[in-house]
C-alpha cells in the first residue's frame, strides 16, 4: 500500500464525511498504523481496538464466547461479530475487522497458516452493507501475511468507499 493509496482513502473519506474504525487481531495494529501514518488521518479515522487474544475479543468487543468455541477465533462468524460490535461501540460509518493465522505456527488442515477473515460493516444513514472475505495467503512468513492482509483490507476499504 503506497502513500498515494492512503491519501486516496483519506480524500474519499473526507469528501464523503465517512469515519472508519478497526478491530484488528492478527495484524496487531498494522492497518491502524498504516492509516495514521498519513497527515490528517484524524479527520476520518475514529478508533481501533487490537483484540489479539480471545479474552480481548470477548471483553473489549463483546464477542460471545460460544461463537469462538463453535467457530474458532479465526472465522467468518467472529470477524463479522467483531465488525458489528465495533459499530455498536463507535458508531463509525465503516467498521472493519480482521482475524487470522499469521504463523508460522498455529495452522491446521482446515485453517492453514495464512488464513485470514475480514469483515467490513458499512452503515450510512439507514443503509447497511456487509462484506465478508476469506483469504489464504500462501506464505510461511508472519510479516508477509500481516502485510498482505493490511494491503488487502485497505484496498477493499477504498473500493467500498469509492
Amino acid at each position: 500500500m503506497t502513500s498515494k493509496d492512503l491519501n486516496r482513502l483519506k480524500k474519499l473519506c473526507e469528501s464523503k464525511q465517512i469515519k472508519i474504525s478497526l478491530a484488528e487481531s492478527c495484524t496487531g495494529g498494522l492497518v491502524s498504523s498504516s492509516i495514521t501514518s498519513i497527515d490528517g488521518s484524524s479527520n476520518f479515522f475514529e478508533s481501533a481496538i487490537i483484540s489479539y487474544s480471545n479474552n480481548a475479543k470477548i471483553k473489549l468487543l463483546g464477542i460471545n464466547r460460544n461463537l469462538i468455541l463453535k467457530h474458532g477465533a479465526v472465522s467468518k462468524e467472529v470477524a463479522l461479530s467483531m465488525a458489528k460490535n465495533l459499530h455498536r461501540l463507535t458508531r463509525s460509518h465503516i467498521c472493519a475487522s480482521i482475524t487470522g493465522i499469521a504463523g508460522p505456527g498455529g495452522g491446521s488442515k482446515q485453517k492453514p497458516v495464512g488464513t485470514v477473515y475480514f469483515s467490513i460493516y458499512k452503515k450510512i444513514g439507514n443503509k447497511i452493507k456487509i462484506n465478508n472475505y476469506k483469504k489464504i495467503f500462501n506464505f510461511k512468513n508472519r510479516i508477509v501475511i500481516q502485510k498482505k492482509s493490511n494491503d488487502f483490507l485497505l484496498r477493499e476499504l477504498i473500493d467500498i468507499i469509492d
